[in-house]
């Protein structure tokens, strides 16, 4: 795996000592929901219109597996994720394709509208905290890094996620059968870490499903315990 660009995000403090604004974009959506191929699109139309302070995640439920079709980047975990989200707002049960703004607001995914109101409305807002992420080493099997994290971090920890760039798959059953799908930015690995120092070391695995030359993104979070996410930095990278 070869390290190809990236940047510091979020280092610049205004006098009030907040932080470059971030928008995370967090879609809930399934190769098997005949609702979702609009969302993934629309998804994929900002990742390409916004390359810098916006961060789209494509979370694939695994809920909509039993009508035929198991979506391969499909995991439990990230239904229960959106099940978090879905009691913080008060909303009766999961449902996709469903877009989560920095953890703190939701709407339906496919609603070109609302998403362009609301990356508008967050680049406006400063972040709580700032994030740099340093001596990236890279392997086969995994992706090591050195963080920083400016700023209050009671209560918060430090979220690691791998995205896949892209992937077109040729669906055979369920309600998208013989179509086929491309979505991007897919979630393949996450993991959490306690943010008791500002300061550390860290590692995620690199999942099986990821190829040899497929373009991966490290996207490094700071959340809080109620699941605002507070500050963001990414970087590029190639298997």
């Amino acid at each position: 795996m070869a390290f190809i660009d990236g940047g510091v995000a979020n280092e610049k403090t205004n006098e009030e000592g907040t932080y470059d604004p971030i928008v995370v974009l967090e879609l809930f959506t399934s190769q098997g929901c005949s609702s979702c191929p609009s969302a993934d699109a629309l998804l994929n139309k900002v990742k390409k219109q916004y390359t810098d302070n916006v961060f789209a995640l494509s979370y694939h439920v695994d809920y909509w597996n039993y009508i035929g079709w198991e979506d391969p980047f499909s995991k439990s975990q990230y239904a229960k994720k959106q099940r978090q989200y879905n009691i913080k707002f008060r909303n009766r049960s999961n449902y996709t394709p469903q877009l989560v703004v920095n953890g703190q607001e939701h709407f339906v995914g496919s609603s070109s509208s609302n998403m362009y109101n609301k990356i508008s409305a967050y680049s406006k807002k400063k972040a709580l905290n700032g994030v740099a992420v340093s001596e990236i080493n890279t392997s086969s099997k995994t992706v090591n890094f050195n963080y920083h994290v400016l700023g209050d971090r009671s209560n918060k920890e430090l979220k690691a996620v791998l995205v896949l760039d892209e992937r077109t798959t040729a669906v055979k059953r369920g309600e998208n059968r013989n179509r086929t799908l491309t979505n991007s930015n897919i979630v393949v690995a996450e993991q959490f870490f306690s943010l008791k120092d500002k300061e550390g070391k860290a590692s995620i695995t690199i999942p099986n499903i990821i190829t040899e030359g497929e373009k991966i993104q490290l996207m490094v979070f700071v959340e809080d315990d109620q699941y605002n996410i507070t500050g963001a930095v990414k970087h590029k990278l190639v298997r």
